[in-house]
């Protein structure tokens, strides 16, 4: 499937790798629905994209459901979805105050792995009735965001990796039921993105992650994580299964 003239779904689309994605997809004549509960600045992104902003809380399901009718209604049924909405607060599960809140825990499953089931759901839903796009019967791609955290997940990362890690374990059977549809399914996991909480850093913290990247030595900058992206659309043969994106490198314990 070819990006040109296609409609997206794009989660967390106000910052980080969502607006990177959402502006790569906009610089290839993709109709780019914008889901994302900070509005400001959703605003901010539809404007310089030409996008949809559509108010949308993944974790609630009238709301996901909602906005996957309005973009219908406004645009057509999306046959991209890139899930990129999350959550990486970092606690112990027994720090110096005691366990940590069970609320806290929840929430990241909530936000992370609960709120790209409820986006694959009710956009998968959609793409089954449309027509097929190529002649192998292709209807639509769903890609999720994952984390090197689901693979080696440091302390304080509990929630985060636990949450993560229920994405990478939900891509291969989501593929094997939508198969016969013609959706397919895949998951990125990126390492050191170049995103605002890594950039909210200290610089010297900064450079200490990048020297810890094998090659190349620097954080990955969002817009490879969209033209990962790119390439997983267009690649018809990428089904059910996870990718890398990490400059080879394998995160410490702490």
């Amino acid at each position: 499937m070819q990006l040109e003239g296609q409609i997206a779904i794009v989660t967390g689309a106000s910052s980080g790798m969502g607006a990177a994605t959402a502006r790569y997809f906009a610089g290839r004549g993709v109709s780019v629905g914008l889901f994302d509960i900070n509005e400001e600045a959703l605003e901010a992104i539809a404007v310089e994209t030409g996008g949809i902003a559509i108010a949308c809380d993944v974790t609630n399901a009238a709301s996901v459901e909602s906005a996957v009718e309005q973009l219908g209604d406004a645009l057509g049924v999306a046959r991209i979805v890139v899930n990129c909405a999350g959550i990486a607060p970092a606690k112990r599960i027994v720090g110096r105050d005691g366990p940590m809140a069970l609320e806290q825990f929840s929430r990241v499953i909530e936000v992370n792995l609960i709120g790209s089931f409820n986006i694959m759901r009710c956009a998968a839903a959609a793409m089954m009735p449309e027509e097929p796009l190529t002649a192998s019967g292709e209807r639509g791609v769903i890609i999720s965001t994952a984390s090197v955290a689901a693979y080696e997940g440091q302390i304080g990362q509990a929630a985060y990796a636990a949450s993560k890690g229920g994405i990478v374990s939900l891509t291969l059977p989501a593929a094997r039921e939508f198969a016969r549809f013609g959706i397919r399914v895949m998951t990125i996991a990126p390492g050191l993105i170049a995103t605002p909480m890594l950039l909210g850093m200290p610089s010297e913290i900064q450079d200490s992650l990048a020297a810890s990247v094998p090659f190349p030595k620097r954080l990955g900058d969002p817009v490879e994580y969209a033209r990962l992206v790119e390439h997983i659309i267009s690649n018809e043969m990428l089904n059910g299964e996870v990718i890398r994106l990490d400059g080879a490198i394998r995160m410490q314990p702490s």
